[in-house]
């Protein structure tokens, strides 16, 4: 839950900084990366295929949900993103020994109509670049989470630094096509900063820890508490009061993600006091 929250504040922050949408995800990535590494302390790669394909697929998702972000709107980018669960559930059984249960897909049903409920109350129609780099985000984050599932036994954080390099390195460049000029400020350079530590490195710690003992579907539905949240975080800064249809969408999606996390919660006693 931590980790969605602090997910959540990715559209305010990225909104307020005037720049390439590369060079914002390079930015705030060489400051996760960072971030990271001073946790990690002395980070060891295993170089393993699961691990490279996890940290490109890591790069892909945060470099196209920035773009998303810049050329739709910040809720269009968000639910975008998370069609994520379907394709986890779709290639969840093939790309990692884990069956895929009645209750997952019914969450997964749920939870894209309650985001796509939010997201239709006041979300301008983004162009087609956006909506295309909303749908890339969701793929590439359902991969993500797959191969760091597999991952699982080695080091799934290490996955995650490579992966904020790799986008740091490709995306920084982008920053000085512009010329010095388009630099941004002293108040993008704040909200940069805040999404390098709050946003994804703090986070993605947590969610390199936590992927180890979930399985692949619930690293991918449980935070998707995040879309619930950026509705609140746009009323309080941006004074943007959610409609009807949010709240209902929000209520629908908590709901969905708690009765799941229940029910998982009891199949794990159950099979527990079997075991006994």
């Amino acid at each position: 839950m931590i980790t969605s929250v602090l997910w959540s504040l990715g559209g305010v922050l990225l909104k307020q900084v005037e720049w390439h949408p590369m060079a914002k995800a390079g930015s705030r990535s060489a400051i996760a990366a960072a971030v990271i590494w001073l946790w990690m302390r002395r980070p060891k790669f295993s170089w393993s295929r699961n691990q490279l394909l996890g940290a490109a697929a890591y790069a892909s998702t945060v470099s196209t949900f920035v773009i998303a972000t810049d050329l739709t709107s910040a809720a269009n980018a968000i639910f975008l993103q998370y069609t994520a669960p379907a394709y986890v559930a779709l290639l969840g059984a093939w790309m990692v020994p884990e069956r895929t249960q009645p209750r997952d897909w019914l969450c997964v049903a749920f939870t894209i109509v309650g985001v796509g409920m939010m997201c239709r109350d006041g979300s301008a129609t983004g162009s087609l670049a956006g909506i295309a780099a909303g749908l890339a985000s969701g793929f590439s984050m359902a991969l993500m989470v797959l191969f760091l599932r597999r991952e699982k036994d080695g080091s799934p954080v290490a996955a995650l630094l490579l992966g904020n390099i790799a986008t740091a390195v490709i995306g920084l460049p982008f920053g000085f096509l512009q010329g010095a000029g388009k630099l941004p400020d002293a108040a993008g350079w704040a909200a940069l900063a805040a999404l390098g530590v709050l946003q994804l490195g703090l986070p993605y710690i947590l969610y390199g820890i936590a992927i180890r003992h979930v399985t692949a579907i619930e690293g991918i539905l449980l935070p998707a508490l995040e879309p619930v949240l950026n509705p609140l975080w746009v009323f309080i800064f941006l004074h943007e009061r959610p409609g009807a249809r949010s709240m209902a969408g929000a209520a629908l999606v908590l709901g969905a993600v708690s009765a799941h996390g229940l029910l998982g919660l009891r199949g794990i006693n159950a099979a527990h006091n079997q075991a006994r």
